[in-house]
């Protein structure tokens, strides 16, 4: 479960400050949650809010899971172990030179043996069907691969949430849907940010950002269709 409490993002800017998303209170209990808005809404800094890559500039978030209750500012390092985050780039998260070795870099904490630790990465390329590329260049993989390599890197780990903000962009449209599908297939909680409004309906719960407030909350179908009357009312 994620909690916002009157959390809200405001940065430096030339006249005082500039708010990015307002003070937002929201509960999100559901096990597929989309995000949907135009570029510079606030979707973004509302999803990176959920384990600490952006920190409130008032109000708190914070998730509860088996291992209790964690805020986001308080508890940073146990709730970024907690919650999963991929980028819509996988080359921002692919930083080992193979496939393997990427995936290991994010169990060494959880198999201090380096030995252990391969036979664990390894598995998990396995799960993924990408165990053949595990000795290949990581800077050799379609675009679908890597994003589905940043993905398996993410949950080797096993967090309890996962986000996603907008891991389908940069890629072709079957292998958008190969994302797509995967994503709203796995175990843990996932809040997904999207411009791709047929994934996103496919959601237990949708939110419409506009202008760094939450716009709508509620039933997806209901959100994309109050998204697109909004894009056109400013078209």
């Amino acid at each position: 479960m994620i909690e916002f409490q009157h959390a809200a993002v405001a940065v430096p800017a030339q006249e005082g400050t500039a708010t990015i998303l307002h003070p937002t209170a929201l509960t999100l209990a559901e096990r597929r949650v989309s995000i949907i808005g135009a570029n510079g809404s606030g979707k973004s800094t509302l999803a990176r809010l959920v384990n600490g890559v952006v920190e409130p500039s008032a109000g708190s978030v914070a998730i509860t899971t088996d291992r209790g209750r964690l805020d986001t500012v308080a508890h940073g390092a146990a709730v970024r172990r907690e919650v999963g985050f991929v980028f819509s780039n996988p080359d921002a998260q692919l930083i080992m030179p193979t496939a393997a070795e990427d995936v290991a870099l994010s169990l060494r904490r959880a198999h201090r043996d380096k030995r252990e630790r391969r036979r664990a990465a390894l598995e998990t390329l396995e799960r993924f069907g990408l165990e053949a590329l595990a000795e290949r260049s990581v800077h050799t993989l379609s675009g679908g691969q890597k994003q589905l390599l940043a993905i398996a890197s993410v949950l080797a780990t096993d967090p309890a949430i996962l986000v996603a903000d907008e891991p389908t962009t940069l890629l072709d449209l079957r292998n958008s849907r190969m994302i797509g599908e995967l994503l709203l297939s796995l175990p843990q909680q996932v809040v997904l940010v999207t411009h791709d409004l047929e994934l996103a309906a496919r959601a237990d719960r949708t939110l419409v950002i506009d202008a760094g407030r939450v716009v709508f909350d509620g039933a997806p179908g209901e959100a994309v269709a109050h998204y697109r009357a909004l894009s056109e009312a400013l078209s």
